[in-house]
């Protein structure tokens, strides 16, 4: 029985040298992996940034009098002129007004062509000593109010046909109508700051989007002002809530001088050609903007793995892994990485699966 045991257990520990001889073979041997040798290229990169798009200018259509609208002449999304009638509020009122401020001016008129025959007919009275010193102060006097009332029933009438003039809304710009708030017959007046309308000159669109201060930082490291960087700036485009993108490029307008302190970014404008009427104020979109980068080392993204914010790669130094942090750039297009330090030209990485290889594995190309 004993020696029975013992032969057992000399077998058992032939089999365990066996797979420990097997396992530390198999650890020595080279495993294959798809590597990459890095080199230096130009490379454009597209970002894209989220935009809200505003008009040229959004002008609200506040009636300056009060009254009941009587008309409306346009309909919303309509295209319309610069001085072109939009609304008229009942003028009757501001008519009669008006008629009765220039009965007044008429009535003052004649007050003072009268006021001015007493004072010459008490000149030559005065010169003859006829009346007094007093009499003809008076009598100047008497004058002097009558040009004031003139001037006062002038300036009502003026008033009152400006009052009147109020009553036809016209389009200050170029634009469309946007929603019309309210209908005919109701009571429409200037303490209503909403307007009845927008007219928002969309000739011109605005796109506005935010950028990190990082990238902007890289724009502005080859200028030396912010308006050398504004107008070194590519051309960018905007793409559609549909997925197509505008017909016609859009330039960097202008760039904010202020840092959110929230978000850690800047608020950057475009400006795109609307003549056709395609874009709509209020509307959203993605801003896609080019850049290139010179001599660059450019990598899959799929050739890295990150732990904690910091990027790796594998390298493979003298036939070995080697885990690299590596540094990339902010912008990315999802698929590759800009890398600013930790690779050079001529330097070669495991292309695909690096995260799963452990650091002094043996790696040969497959």
């Amino acid at each position: 029985m004993f020696k029975m045991k013992r032969i057992i257990w000399l077998l058992l520990s032939v089999v365990m040298l066996s797979c420990a001889s097997r396992q530390q073979n198999e650890g020595d041997e080279p495993k294959h992996y798809e590597l990459l040798t890095i080199a230096t290229s130009d490379h454009k990169l597209t970002t894209e940034y989220a935009a809200s798009l505003k008009g040229q200018q959004d002008i609200r259509i506040v009636p300056r009098i009060e009254g009941y609208l009587q008309g409306i002449y346009v309909k919303e999304g309509e295209q319309v002129k610069e001085g072109q009638l939009l609304f008229r509020v009942d003028a009757a009122t501001y008519k009669a007004a008006v008629e009765a401020a220039n009965a007044n001016v008429q009535q003052m008129t004649a007050a003072l062509e009268k006021a001015q025959l007493e004072y010459e007919g008490k000149q030559k009275l005065r010169a003859k000593n006829v009346i007094s010193d007093y009499e003809l102060a008076s009598s100047k006097s008497d004058l002097a109010v009558a040009k004031a009332n003139l001037a006062a029933a002038q300036a009502a009438l003026t008033s009152a046909r400006n009052d009147l003039s109020y009553t036809e809304l016209r389009s200050p710009s170029d634009g469309v109508v946007g929603r019309i708030r309210y209908r005919k017959g109701d009571f429409v007046g200037p303490n209503q700051q909403e307007g009845l309308t927008i007219v928002a000159d969309n000739r011109h669109i605005r796109a506005y989007f935010s950028m990190s201060e990082t990238v902007l930082m890289d724009y502005l490291s080859e200028c030396k002002t912010m308006e050398a960087a504004v107008n070194q700036m590519p051309e960018v485009r905007l793409l559609l809530p549909n997925g197509q993108f505008y017909g016609q490029t859009g330039l960097v307008e202008s760039i904010s001088g202020i840092v959110d302190e929230t978000t850690g970014a800047v608020s950057v404008c475009a400006l795109f050609d609307n003549r056709d009427g395609l874009l709509l104020s209020g509307g959203t979109g993605k801003i896609v903007m080019p850049s290139v980068r010179k001599n660059a080392v450019v990598i899959p993204q799929e050739a890295t793995y990150s732990i904690q914010d910091k990027v790796y790669v594998m390298k493979v130094v003298d036939g070995k892994a080697v885990s690299t942090i590596i540094q990339v750039a902010p912008q990315n297009n999802g698929k590759e990485y800009v890398v600013v330090d930790g690779l050079e030209s001529g330097d070669v990485i495991i292309a695909k699966g690096a995260g799963f290889v452990e650091d002094g594995t043996k790696i040969v190309k497959s």
